[in-house]
């Protein structure tokens, strides 16, 4: 991972979204859904550069935010441009945008995503200023898995989740079938997790309710009414669902790896399917990657299953 760079990931031809902060917030989410992207920068007219991201994780706190009722339309919505939600929600407490030349190694990539807690880490060309490509942790995993196969196979890819300590197990946030959305992403908000384990009576998971799903509300402008429950809103999946991916405590780390290549994190749950934990794309590459050989294992790992 020391010895490529950025650059490497780069592909030849890939779509990439750029909003002007002058643009209405309700018009940049709907320009997410049309164009099949989960984020774009930010540029600022005014300073000439890229100021921020806009991701789902911004419309769920405006919806959680503004909210009333869904016989009250959320103007905020509806009227506010870009800039405005970010004097609002950031306030004093505006941060430079975390980003990363083409130059530096994909070690240093996957330090800043973990080290920030951030998703998206945009590559900056330092001479033209442009956005080059977006680096997201599954695109960095699937170049490591591709990376690994043409080594030696190490042999903690034969070890399981629980001797290695990989995953969180604390404080799981799950919700119910019933669950009013609203409160679904109050807990996305509070708990700053990126999916939910839907589960029964039992504590058995049923079905998963992720940030990406929230984004159906604005493909569908079904975001006025939230007081719906969870498995009503999840009826709006616009992607191809195959299910709840789970995996157990004795499952090794290398077909943890290769799951998670097509996803974003997996259930743990036991023989009852009762949840037990989260692994998501953050703990493999913590543990692959800034992890030290002397056992020095979540060392940086959150307590809750946050930021997924």
């Amino acid at each position: 991972m020391k010895s490529h760079r950025c650059y490497d990931l780069v592909p030849t031809s890939s779509k990439l979204v750029v909003f002007d902060t002058s643009l209405q917030v309700k018009k940049a989410f709907f320009a997410l859904v049309s164009n099949g992207v989960r984020a774009a920068p930010l540029w600022d007219c005014k300073k000439q550069c890229f100021v921020g991201m806009l991701t789902i994780t911004d419309f769920i706190n405006i919806l959680h935010r503004y909210y009333k009722s869904p016989l009250v339309q959320i103007y905020e919505l509806e009227e506010h441009k870009i800039e405005t939600w970010r004097e609002v929600y950031l306030q004093d407490s505006f941060k430079p945008l975390v980003s990363i030349s083409p130059n530096e190694s994909l070690y240093d990539a996957v330090s800043s995503l973990l080290k920030n807690k951030i998703h998206r880490l945009p590559v900056i060309d330092p001479l033209t200023g442009n956005t080059l490509y977006i680096l997201t942790h599954k695109r960095i995993l699937k170049f490591l898995k591709l990376f690994i196969s043409e080594m030696p196979k190490p042999a903690f890819l034969g070890q399981t989740l629980e001797e290695l300590g990989i995953g969180t197990f604390h404080k799981i946030a799950v919700v119910r079938s019933d669950t009013p959305l609203y409160t679904a992403l109050g807990i996305f908000v509070e708990q700053r997790v990126s999916a939910l384990p839907v589960v029964d009576d039992n504590g058995r998971v049923v079905d998963i309710y992720s940030k990406f799903d929230v984004i159906n509300l604005a493909a569908e402008k079904t975001y006025n009414n939230l007081d719906v429950t969870v498995t009503k809103a999840l009826l709006h999946r616009s992607q191809y669902f195959e299910g709840v991916l789970t995996c157990n405590t004795h499952d090794t780390l290398e077909s943890i790896i290769n799951r998670l290549v097509e996803v974003h994190r997996l259930v743990v749950v036991d023989e009852q399917e009762v949840v037990k934990g989260i692994v998501s794309l953050s703990d493999i590459l913590q543990a692959l990657v800034l992890t030290n050989g002397d056992g020095d294992k979540g060392k940086h790992k959150p307590e809750l299953n946050s930021l997924r």
